[in-house]
Parts: structure tokens; C-alpha cells; sequence
């Protein structure tokens, strides 16, 4: 009797050794066609209950909660967000299984460890210059926003200081003061880059985000304006600063615009900022996004003519109540044939439309760059799959006044976040080390340092 138990003692502590050599980081390679998808697994154990997260830093989603049943060397895990499901089994340490989404399956091979990102570019205290973390208001909109000011090298207090400072606005999304994406920190690199070269910035988090207040559902682009030119006026008020410009990137690069033909800023920088009415914007990313991944052209064309007649209807006004109904009207009409899942995909861009979108798709730029006197520096990538740059560089040059400060310029081979690059599909982004290319850093702050006193 007494070697009977001993023996179940010895399964049951192999088991259990077995079941907790499941805890900790697990990553593989997610094949889709041909493309290639990094999974991260982070599993926990505690008094023999398991917790885990997802991440998928090639699409720069990290901390994705999940479920997870851990038996004996099987674990199945669960991520009801977004319909994601694995099942494995533990075998000479390699976690062998599949993947399921959408009705698809695809067999996902993971081995222990995490998936280390390299981000050279991203400064590392100590740092030879200053900085300041701050709060400003924006009472109009009841938001309290908290950024960081970095002062340049040697910055001496002045009431006739004539340092220049930019104030950087994120891309649309709620992001942090480092405009963080994909492992990358391209606020963080550019304000160092900045104070080592003579020129003070702030950055701050958006409202609703890190350590800024406000409300965000009901916003549009308007508000996040307001937010920016409590900035403007924040800094401006100190008396410690010179030229005081704004910096915007991505779709809502145009509240730099916005700003600058209200006269509240002394000069501005869109990198990769839209100068198109925003359906135009968002129909040219859906099509490319359909066009790289293989999408025949009868179901391109489907999809995008479809799309451009939900959002004709977003923009009517007309109630959204019946998501399905709408879409089916939609599509009794449409040319080509429509995929399941792209009716399913109609109905939920009307299911999530909110204040902004609304405001943004009828948004067109063109009024407030036409208005805009201060000197613009405006860039894109050749290699920007977001914000076309032939489009928008062409349109801010045909709407821009006259102005000998002026610079336009198309970068080759970088993408929407400024990085060098192969094809620019956002997929490249968090793959890529690079944060934003030198050439642009410097071009950057010569042309700041270049307006003068």
C-alpha cells in the first residue's frame, strides 16, 4: 500500500511539473498566405491557476487579455476580443498546435521565450538636457493634459529667449505622449533629437490616455484642436520660448492647419498629414489594404464601391439603427460580388461609427491650408500606404500660399511613420528597427533652426 502511494505521489508531482512548464512566454510565426504574423503567449501560474495575454507585435497589440484551461500537457487558450482561439500540447518543451479565427485554421508552432525589440533609436538617461513634466487645460473642453517638456542642451531661462519649441500632436487613435506604436517611440526620439539640436518641444497625452483626463467618446477632430491650442497657449503664455510651431502626423495632421489659418502658430510641420477630405483618405487605405493582400479585383472593387456608399450614408445623417438592413440595401446594388466576411466587415464600420468619424469624413482640409500664412514644412513618404503622398503633397502645393519658407518634400523609400522600408504595408512597421529615418530628424530641426529669430 504504502509503494502504491508513493507511486501516485510520483505522477502526480510529474503531471504537475509538467502542467507548470507551461507557465511562462511562448512565441512563434503565424503564416496567413504570405504573410507571417509573430504570436506571444505571456502565461502565469498562481496557487495552480493560469492567467495569460496575448501579443501580436507585428500589429502592435501587446497585453491582449485572454482565457486559458491548462490540463495535464494540453493548454487551450481563448481571446474573445477578436475571436482568437489556440489549441496545444506540450512536447519536448515546443508547444504544438493550431490557431482558429473567422471559421479558418492554421497551425501555430510556439517555443519558450519572448520576443526581444530592438529599438535603437530610443534615447537612454542620462540625458544632457532637461525636462519637465507639466499640465495644462483646456477648460473649454473640460480636459486636463499632461505631457512632458524637454528643454535643448544648455537652455538658459530668458524673458527675450529666442529658443524655438514644437508642440507635437499624435495620429488619430488615443496614443501616449511618445505617439508609442509598434515598440517604437517616434515622439520620445524626435523631442531628443530636437533638444540636442537648439529646439524645445512638448508632447502630451492624448485625452483619456496615460496620464491626460477628458472625454473622448464624443469628440471629433474640432476638440482635439482645442486640446492643441491649450498647448499652444500654455507655452506661449510661460514667456520662456521664441517661435512657437505645431507638429502633426497621420490623419488628423490637419489640426496643424487648423491652427496655423486661425494665426495661433508661428510656423507648422504635417509629416504625413491629410490634405484630402477624409472619405477619400480612408477609401484609398481600404483599397490599398485589399490590393496587397491579394484580393481579386472583382471583390476590391465590390467591397471599396460598397464601402464609399456606407459612408455616403454615415455622412446623410440618416439613422444607423439597422446596420444589417442598411448593408443589405447597400449591396442589392453593388457591382461584382461581395465576400461573407466583407458584408460582415460593412456592418461593423456602421456599428462603430462615433462622433469623430462622422466629423472626419466630411472633413476637407482645403479651407484651412488655404488660409494658412506661417511657414509649413510638409513631408511624406514615396513608400506611405496610409496617407497617399502624390495626393496630399499635391494638394497641400495647389492650396498653400506663397511662402519662400515653405518646404514640401517626398522622402524615398520611407513609409507612413518615416521609417526606411521595402513595401510600406503597416505589417513592416514593428519588424522594422528603425524608429524614423536621420535624414528626416535632421531635416527637421535645420528647417526649424533655419526660420530665424
Amino acid at each position: 500500500m504504502k509503494k502504491a502511494c508513493l507511486l501516485f505521489s510520483f505522477l502526480f508531482m510529474a503531471l504537475l511539473a509538467n502542467a507548470q512548464n507551461i507557465a511562462g512566454s511562448w512565441n512563434g510565426k503565424l503564416s496567413v498566405g504570405a504573410m507571417q504574423l509573430t504570436i506571444v503567449f505571456h502565461i502565469t501560474e498562481a496557487d495552480n491557476k493560469y492567467s495569460c495575454t496575448m501579443d501580436s507585435p507585428d500589429q502592435g497589440a501587446f497585453g491582449i487579455p485572454a482565457e486559458i484551461t491548462v490540463a495535464d500537457n494540453s493548454v487551450n487558450i481563448n481571446v474573445p476580443s477578436i475571436g482568437f482561439a489556440y489549441n496545444g500540447e506540450l512536447k519536448d518543451n515546443v508547444l504544438n498546435g493550431k490557431i482558429t479565427q473567422n471559421g479558418y485554421s492554421f497551425p501555430l508552432e510556439l517555443k519558450p521565450g519572448d520576443v526581444v525589440i530592438n529599438r535603437p533609436q530610443t534615447p537612454k538617461e542620462p540625458f544632457p538636457y532637461a525636462t519637465e513634466e507639466i499640465t495644462f487645460n483646456n477648460k473649454k473642453g473640460n480636459a486636463v493634459l499632461s505631457g512632458t517638456l524637454t528643454l535643448p542642451v544648455d537652455f538658459k531661462e530668458s524673458k527675450k529667449s529666442n529658443v524655438p519649441l514644437v508642440i507635437m500632436v499624435t495620429g488619430s487613435g488615443q496614443q501616449n505622449r511618445d505617439e508609442e506604436l509598434f515598440g517604437h517611440k517616434p515622439f520620445l526620439v524626435l523631442a531628443d533629437y530636437l533638444a540636442r539640436n537648439g529646439i524645445a518641444s512638448l508632447r502630451y497625452d492624448d485625452r483619456g490616455t496615460g496620464a491626460s483626463t477628458g472625454d473622448v467618446e464624443s469628440c471629433t477632430t474640432v476638440d482635439f484642436k482645442e486640446d492643441a491650442l491649450s498647448a499652444v497657449e500654455f507655452v506661449r503664455k510661460s514667456g520662456r520660448f521664441g517661435k512657437i510651431g505645431v507638429l502633426g502626423h497621420s490623419e488628423v495632421g490637419c489640426i496643424a492647419f487648423m491652427i496655423a489659418s486661425d494665426k495661433k502658430a508661428d510656423f507648422i510641420i504635417s509629416m504625413a498629414g491629410t490634405a484630402q477630405r477624409g472619405d477619400s483618405v480612408l477609401i484609398g487605405q481600404n483599397r490599398y489594404m485589399l490590393e496587397s493582400t491579394g484580393t481579386p479585383a472583382i471583390y476590391t472593387s465590390s467591397y471599396i464601391y460598397a464601402l464609399d456608399k456606407v459612408f455616403n450614408y454615415v455622412e446623410s445623417g440618416k439613422s444607423l439603427d439597422n446596420p444589417d438592413g442598411i448593408v443589405a440595401d447597400i449591396l442589392k446594388n453593388s457591382p461584382g460580388m461581395t465576400l461573407p466576411q466583407m458584408k460582415e466587415n460593412l456592418v461593423e464600420v456602421i456599428k462603430t461609427v462615433n462622433p469623430w468619424l462622422k466629423h472626419f469624413l466630411s472633413y476637407d482640409p482645403t479651407e484651412s491650408i488655404s488660409a494658412t500664412k506661417c511657414p509649413v514644412m510638409a513631408i511624406n513618404g514615396s513608400l506611405d500606404r496610409q496617407v497617399s503622398p502624390a495626393k496630399n503633397l499635391e494638394a497641400i502645393r495647389k492650396s498653400l500660399p506663397d511662402n519662400k519658407k515653405n518646404m514640401i518634400k517626398e522622402y524615398p523609400n520611407l513609409n507612413h511613420l518615416f521609417q526606411h522600408c521595402t513595401t510600406g504595408s503597416v505589417m513592416e512597421y514593428g519588424k522594422i528597427e528603425e524608429t524614423i529615418s536621420p535624414e528626416v530628424l535632421k531635416d527637421i530641426a535645420e528647417w526649424i533652426n533655419g526660420l530665424g529669430k
